[in-house]
């Protein structure tokens, strides 16, 4: 062997060029095949050039690779073909409604939708007057509030659960399990007869902030616990072995270890009541001005001011809508997306 040459790696699963520019021509053929019978027989729409592009790729493809390849590459270029439909029918769910809301918020988008709120406005008044500002205000509040009271609840419970492992470990896991499936408007309904009627009697951000904690504790105590669950053991037993006690080894081995899955628990909490509207309807009263004090007063934000705007029907206040839609859409994916780089990271360490 000369100096010259140079030894490459094998990938023998990959595709060579020529396989590459068959599976192209095998797409294309698809394609126009699908087109062809669209044009020449009574089925149109999307759906039909969907289906029968599948169909007739499927075909071809199988028919290629059984007389080049043999029955075996023949049979597993069909399963290749369904697997590839069921990634398609998966993802183009969530493609069709982040295009749509796009295309249909951004109309909406303007500067003074961040400085003002909707004290002197209406929703049928032009799209740049007004704003949404008592709405991102008031949903700070209401998710800063939840995440008092939630998050000491849902750690605690899942320290008890990995950690204490007392007699009502079971009875705890299951509760927590059927909390984490208890529609929102049930929270709403249940803080509404038992707290609101007979109490305080007034709509406000902080009873509001309850019937979203209801919904957020699930979430923090299941994903906490499977975050607990990944510390070894050998930190908790070296944390006994230099005479702390459990509760010392606790909070001084086993929870900061789990730091960043613990933050990663209340970004998905926050995630997951952002854009709860029926406990918000219920409870907040839904005010147009900047209320800072959770405690007195109507509250806005953003799923009580969409669902004010759409019922209105107007061409502004639906464009005001999707434009509320937009921004509380940009906020969960920021939220999802932030969780997903500090497990990712939490896993690398």
């Amino acid at each position: 062997m000369t100096e010259k040459q140079v030894v490459r790696p094998q990938k023998p699963w990959q595709s060579s060029p020529r396989e590459r520019f068959n599976s192209g021509l095998v797409l294309l053929a698809g394609l126009l095949t699908s087109y062809v019978i669209v044009a020449i027989t009574p089925m149109k729409g999307k759906l039909a050039y969907f289906s029968l592009f599948f169909l007739a790729f499927t075909i071809y493809d199988f028919t290629f690779h059984y007389f080049t390849r043999g029955m075996a590459l023949a049979k597993d270029a069909i399963a290749r073909a369904f697997v590839a439909l069921g990634i398609t029918l998966a993802v183009a769910p969530i493609i069709s409604i982040l295009a749509t809301v796009f295309i249909r918020g951004y109309k909406g988008i303007h500067l003074s939708l961040f400085t003002k709120d909707m004290k002197l406005n209406s929703v049928s008044d032009p799209v740049n007057q007004g704003g949404l500002l008592h709405a991102l205000t008031g949903t700070g509040i209401l998710v800063l509030v939840a995440l008092i009271i939630s998050v000491p609840l849902g750690i605690l419970t899942a320290i008890y659960m990995t950690e204490i492992k007392g007699r009502f470990v079971r009875p705890i896991k299951f509760l927590v399990q059927a909390m984490s499936g208890v529609p929102s408007i049930v929270a709403g309904l249940f803080i509404l007869s038992a707290i609101v009627y007979p109490i305080t009697k007034s709509y406000s951000g902080f009873v509001g902030a309850l019937a979203l904690s209801i919904l957020m504790i699930p979430t923090i105590a299941r994903t906490s616990e499977e975050v607990l669950l990944l510390i070894p053991n050998d930190l908790r037993e070296a944390g006994v072995a230099l005479g702390g006690t459990q509760w010392r080894t606790v909070a001084m081995v086993v929870v900061p270890a789990a730091k960043s899955g613990l933050v990663t628990a209340m970004i998905l909490g926050i995630a997951r009541i952002a854009g709860e509207t029926a406990p918000v309807l219920l409870l907040t009263g839904g005010g147009d001005s900047v209320n800072g004090n959770p405690f007195s007063g109507p509250m806005g934000s953003l799923p009580f001011y969409i669902w004010k705007a759409y019922a209105v029907g107007t061409a502004e206040s639906v464009t005001r809508a999707w434009a509320g839609i937009l921004i509380l859409l940009v906020i969960v994916l920021m939220l999802f997306i932030s969780a997903r780089v500090l497990s990712e990271r939490r896993t690398s360490k």
